[in-house]
């Protein structure tokens, strides 16, 4: 009965969608039903959930309100008007100030009958406001570009001001060096903050510095994946490593040993980011890396990570139990730590207790109880551990398991009522087991210990802007591990790229293998059984490997097929 009235009173947009042919009534009514009752947008419910075309519906809405559509392909986005743009305003609007000409400010919407947005835009600027109408997927990604860019408080004018960014060093052990007014000079202190600046901006996440004999460079690692960014001239090498050491309280006398520092560069009033910075002795200088380290990393959320919806709920059941241990394996830079942070985030409420033991805290977590080891004074994994055990804790992260002693401990606190969450450096789920039996944890232990295990890859994104449907013999498909059943309708998609990805890529996308550690998986280990075996039993428990979820990344059009490769095929 309420869908049918509904039908009757369809009006404005939805009304000109069922007329233009886009909707039927019945589809129209429900999706204004659903938009009201999700407190969403019509327009974005119709882009997002009924798959209708952002430009035919700014069309249809153009035909309905009498607005020409403006197309944000087009547009520059320095033209933006910075000090107009309030991200609480933007984000619960969806509008953005597009141009102010004279004195008055153009909003750029999706939805003309938003007049809310226009009339608080014009309150909060003191501007008489007009609408620009334009496709939903385009206001949705400026948007977000325009909210980063505000964030980062990286205003006009700033090349001129790069000495005066407020950075300083992340921790206070020891007072920087006399010595360093000597890379006290203007040219270098800019440069150098120009390059973490673009670091931050080309979304790296790492810097490397590199002296060699006849040049010197920096790269960032972009996407997994390393690019050169810069080449300074090579007598200038010395000056910008000690300038990094300064920035990072090291010693810049001391060019022998490799020393670690951190950096804290604060953008704005609401944004910091940290560098963790190493220096390495080469033949030809110091290398320097630095680690960059968002703490909005950390506040993703589990849907963002890339897991199924079953390996999600098998990973939420398991930070649910009481006790046990989940590790998560993966070689560097596969986002093991993010992956461990998100479940501390999921867990960390006022009534559990939450220390972890980290080489070092990257990112910090308010609420949780974060140690730094440092075996140069004997606080090692296994002595935090034991410290752990006497603090009432209920849950307890453990940053690598590296040896017997920190590996028992670690499995006895989970076997006496504590949750563990740690870290290992195996290939996939199965050998993580074995691993634990190699460095000498009875099998005993490992079986009722251990509650998941969770390997991870980290592969590129593809662009979704220039992703073009790629060719593949079906030989070929057959090969790589595609079934002959699903051949007929799959589509698989290639890098192109364009003006915003790198090389036809975009971001990165998880690629997981969940595997609950069964009771057939531990009778397996108390029966000495090997990774094979396990690895088997898993499969006939439906547990997906990385490979599978991999090309389960692909059929989704997230990955391309060489990517899956990349990151899945030894």
């Amino acid at each position: 009965m309420a869908l049918s009235n509904a039908r009757s009173n369809l009006s404005g947009l939805p009304r000109r969608l069922v007329s233009d042919g886009l909707l039927n009534e019945q589809d129209a009514a429900k999706a204004l039903t659903e938009a009201q009752k999700s407190k969403r947008r019509f327009v974005s419910y119709a882009v997002q959930e009924l798959k209708l075309s952002a430009r035919d519906v700014a069309l249809c809405a153009a035909q309905e309100f009498g607005l020409p559509v403006f197309d944000l392909d087009a547009f520059e986005r320095d033209f933006l008007p910075r000090e107009q743009i309030e991200e609480d305003l933007t984000t619960k609007h969806h509008a953005l100030p597009l141009l102010k000409r004279g004195s008055r400010l153009f909003i750029a919407i999706s939805d003309p009958t938003n007049m809310v947005a226009l009339d608080e835009y014009k309150f909060h600027s003191g501007l008489p406001t007009e609408p620009i109408l334009v496709e939903d997927d385009k206001l949705e990604l400026l948007i977000q570009q325009a909210v980063n860019d505000s964030n980062n408080d990286i205003g006009e004018g700033l090349d001129d001001d790069l000495d005066l960014l407020e950075i300083g060093a992340g921790e206070e052990e020891k007072a920087p060096d006399d010595s360093a007014s000597e890379v006290d000079d203007t040219p270098v202190v800019r440069f150098v903050n120009k390059v973490l600046l673009d670091a931050i901006n080309r979304g790296a996440s790492d810097i490397h510095v590199e002296p060699y004999e006849k040049k010197f460079r920096i790269r960032y690692r972009v996407d997994g994946v390393l690019q050169e960014a810069a080449h300074p001239p090579l007598n200038m090498s010395m000056r910008i490593i000690a300038r990094l050491k300064v920035m990072s309280r090291m010693d810049i006398s001391e060019r022998r040993v490799p020393q670690d520092g951190r950096i804290k560069m604060k953008l704005s009033k609401k944004r910091a980011i940290d560098f963790r910075v190493n220096t390495c002795p080469t033949l030809f200088g110091e290398k320097v890396v630095l680690r960059i380290l968002d703490p909005t990393s950390a506040q993703l959320g589990i849907e963002m990570l890339g897991y199924s919806e079953e390996q999600k709920q098998t990973y939420l059941d398991t930070l649910a139990q009481p006790y046990g241990m989940i590790l998560v394996t993966g070689p560097t830079g596969s986002g093991k730590t993010v992956s461990l942070y998100t479940g501390l985030n999921i867990l960390n409420t006022a009534e559990r207790n939450i220390s972890t033991a980290e080489d070092p805290a990257e990112i910090n977590l308010p609420g949780i109880n974060q140690v730094n080891v440092n075996p140069k004074v004997g606080l090692t994994f296994a002595e935090a551990l034991k410290s752990f055990l006497r603090q009432d804790p209920d849950i307890i992260m453990v940053g690598e398991i590296r040896d017997l002693e920190t590996a028992s401990i670690a499995i006895k606190a989970a076997q006496t009522g504590h949750l563990v969450l740690s870290t290992l450096h195996t290939n996939d789920a199965p050998q993580t087991l074995t691993r634990l039996a190699n460095m000498g944890v009875p099998a005993y232990n490992i079986a009722s210990a251990v509650s998941l295990i969770i390997a991870q890859r980290l592969g590129r994104r593809l662009c979704e802007h220039c992703k073009t449907i790629d060719d593949v013999p079906r030989e070929a498909l057959l090969e790589e591990g595609f079934d002959e059943s699903e051949l007929g309708d799959l589509k698989i998609y290639k890098a192109v790229g364009c003006s915003q990805c790198n090389a036809g890529y975009k971001g990165r996308v998880g690629v997981f293998q969940v595997m609950p550690v069964t009771e057939e998986i531990g009778r397996i280990i108390m029966s000495g059984g090997n990774a094979i075996d396990i690895a088997d039993q898993a499969d006939r428990e439906g547990v997906a490997d990385l490979r599978s979820s991999a090309l389960s990344k692909v059929r989704a059009g997230l990955m391309s097929l060489e990517e899956a490769n990349r990151v899945t095929k030894d």
